[in-house]
């Protein structure tokens, strides 16, 4: 019997990019923008956030170039400027002319720029561990972009994101490490954030100018204990955005949507709806 593997769902054409998607529910399109771990995927990254979402909202989830199983053309630059346009042309394909967004760190910095360059095309916007704003680059985040395949790096990559250490299983090592080892996967990884990391902190980040013309809601979500991402980023966001709220969850690393499910869930829900 062949497996069944729910990370690889449905496929469109965006921007000359076959790109790999997840869809559940429908109603009101929700995109989500997943984060940049290693051997991270769409489903990975939400595979707790669609179910809730979908009960309310055509809920839509695809894998970024570069990550996941969407192509990795060989002539991709991996930078903000071509994952804007896939997100864009990813829009244009599932003839989606306003959806709400919600982006997940790197994610989020992508959805960043799209409100920021296509303000049409958002209805409203979730913002989650957010890069996006300059900040000095954490030991952390560094750890993340220069992961060499291992479980034992893995280990320690889990360590950073999670405050929880009842998260941090064996079993969750072993499966996040055999991910970032599909075909494609590392290779495409290790060439997009090299060393010296901070440029490429600086590289995701929106000028404070054009943030601070975003007319969209927003909702800025953080986790008080985010070891990668700082606290302070959702901060300077919350200053710079005039129609935005900030919820932050203490006892929290940078997995927002995965430590504090439940309540990560109902908060995006009632922010979506209202």
């Amino acid at each position: 019997m062949e497996e069944q593997r729910p990370e690889i769902g449905l496929s469109t054409v965006a921007n000359g990019i076959r790109t790999n998607y997840l869809q559940a529910g429908s109603g009101a399109p929700v995109v989500l923008v997943h984060g940049s771990g290693p051997g991270v995927t769409a489903y990975a990254n939400w595979r707790l956030t669609m179910p809730a979402l979908a009960q309310h909202f055509r809920v839509i989830a695809p894998d970024m170039v570069g990550f996941g199983y969407t192509e990795r053309p060989a002539d991709v630059t991996y930078d903000l400027s071509t994952w804007i346009n896939q997100l864009v042309g990813f829009l244009d394909a599932m003839d989606l002319p306003r959806v709400s967004l919600v982006g997940n760190s790197f994610g989020g910095a992508i959805a960043l720029r799209v409100a920021a360059r296509y303000p049409d095309r958002v209805e409203r916007l979730v913002l989650m561990g957010s890069v996006g704003v300059p900040f000095r680059i954490t030991p952390g985040l560094d750890a993340v972009w220069g992961y060499r395949p291992s479980v034992d790096n893995m280990r320690r990559i889990l360590d950073v994101f999670a405050h929880s250490r009842e998260l941090l299983t064996e079993e969750l090592a072993e499966v996040r490490y055999r991910a970032s080892i599909q075909p494609g996967f590392q290779e495409a990884f290790a060439t997009m954030f090299p060393a010296p990391r901070q440029r490429w902190v600086d590289a995701l980040a929106t000028p404070d100018d054009e943030i601070a013309r975003l007319p969209h809601e927003t909702l800025l979500v953080h986790g008080r204990d985010d070891k990668v991402i700082p606290l302070e980023t959702s901060l300077r966001l919350h200053h710079l955005i005039e129609r935005s709220r900030l919820h932050v969850f203490g006892q929290c690393g940078h997995w927002t949507q995965i430590e504090w499910s439940t309540a990560f869930n109902q908060l995006v829900s009632d922010f979506l709806a209202a």
